[in-house]
């Protein structure tokens, strides 16, 4: 596997696109997810000039950030995350990706000794086996999150059904991009 034509592959490829949206390319984060790699192959990835590395496992993300403790990485916990264990990760964690109930970032920010960049988990498909906010819910939570002093809202995340026809995803990810602009208006 040959890391550093992957990586300029990948950064190529969100370049094009982010110019086909008329965006800035800097305006896009590419987190390189390490979770079916070993730490060597993560460190190997440091070496090509990844700068954000996401984990969605706890054990994983503990063992991949002692393994580079010594980088200057941004680390990203992309999981679901459980309360009883938020104690053992969350001083590590610069954003997690799945803030996905009040009692969860009550304990988060009871637990963090900096302020979490989170994003809020929506389950805009209203699956069963999916976690996540309901729309319907999300006027009455947001405030009681917007109190807590180690919790930032930074964005969106939801998960499309996994056969969802083409039309139902640009329906679910066209209702992600109203809300996140509706949250941003009233921010």
């Amino acid at each position: 596997m040959d890391l550093q034509n992957n990586k300029e592959a990948v950064f190529q490829a969100v370049e094009e696109a982010a110019e086909r949206a008329n965006r800035s390319k800097d305006s896009v984060k590419i987190i390189a997810v390490t979770k079916y790699v070993d730490c060597q192959t993560a460190q190997e990835l440091v070496r090509t000039g990844v700068t954000h590395i996401g984990e969605n496992r706890v054990d994983q993300f503990l063992e991949k950030y002692e393994a580079l403790k010594d980088e200057n990485l941004t680390w990203h916990l992309i999981g679901s995350l459980q309360r009883r264990k938020v104690k053992d990760v969350i001083h590590l964690v610069d954003y997690f990706h799945a803030l996905d109930s009040v009692k969860l970032a009550q304990e988060i920010d009871k637990r963090a000794q900096h302020v979490i960049k989170c994003f809020l988990q929506v389950n805009i498909s209203q699956e069963e086996s999916k976690h996540g906010f309901r729309l319907e819910e999300l006027d009455a939570v947001l405030p009681q999150l917007e109190s807590l002093k180690n919790i930032c809202i930074v964005g969106l995340m939801t998960m499309a059904p996994f056969e969802a026809s083409h039309e139902e995803l640009n329906q679910i990810f066209d209702t992600a991009r109203q809300l996140q602009k509706e949250l941003k208006r009233n921010s």
